[in-house]
């Protein structure tokens, strides 16, 4: 019997999810509506897997998988969210998950995969692996098309700088700066900053985290 701690704000599909554990014989310790619950009965009720999403309160499930992968390296954690983007797969992956279901998953699925990762496996479903893997390949070639000035003046900006503020932190022209992002919407194929921003961060060129 696996030990099952269920992370997810919404009530009834815990509830849906908790039924179907202890139906196939598996036990639920405990249910989270939030990343900080998450990690405080992780830390409480050493569960064998949690099953993790990730757009929640208070914490979200990427962070709170990064704190329970660090506090109880026991426990294996599966990501079942709504979100399919390899750019949230690779960070759940990144941070620790053993894998990464979407929530239109079937139930024996689930099942099968919490199974899987309790036995110390990972599990990508088939079509994000795709999705990752091409994701990958977009973001070789765009890193090959942006330069190293380029990929750090987009970050830069990325993380809420001006352009005054990142020409002043590298020392160059606020008008080089301009010509380098010019540069940057001509080869990713995009007509403004925000549109070249959330196209690198999806290709996995540069990330928010520190926005």
């Amino acid at each position: 019997m696996l030990r099952v701690l269920l992370a997810d704000d919404h009530k009834l599909l815990r509830e849906g999810l908790r039924r179907g554990l202890e139906a196939a014989g598996e036990e639920v310790v405990a249910e989270a509506a939030n990343g900080e619950e998450a990690v405080e009965l992780a830390r409480r009720f050493r569960p064998d897997v949690v099953l993790m999403d990730l757009s929640m309160p208070v914490v979200d499930g990427i962070e709170a998988t990064r704190r329970i992968t660090s506090e109880s390296p026991h426990a294996r954690i599966l990501i079942l969210t709504m979100h399919d983007d390899p750019a949230r797969t690779r960070a759940a992956i990144s941070a620790g998950a053993s894998g990464y279901l979407t929530k239109g998953t079937s139930f024996v699925d689930v099942l099968h995969t919490i199974r899987i990762v309790a036995a110390g496996e990972t599990f990508l479903s088939p079509a994000l692996a795709v999705a990752m893997l091409r994701a990958a390949e977009e973001a070789s070639v765009a890193e090959d098309l942006l330069s190293d000035r380029q990929v750090e003046i987009l970050q830069m900006v990325a993380d809420g700088l001006g352009t005054k503020q990142v020409a002043r932190d590298l020392g160059i022209a606020q008008k080089t700066v301009h010509n380098h992002l010019n540069a940057i919407y001509r080869k990713l194929d995009t007509q403004s900053l925000t549109h070249a921003v959330v196209h690198a961060v999806r290709l996995g060129i540069i990330n928010l985290d520190n926005a």
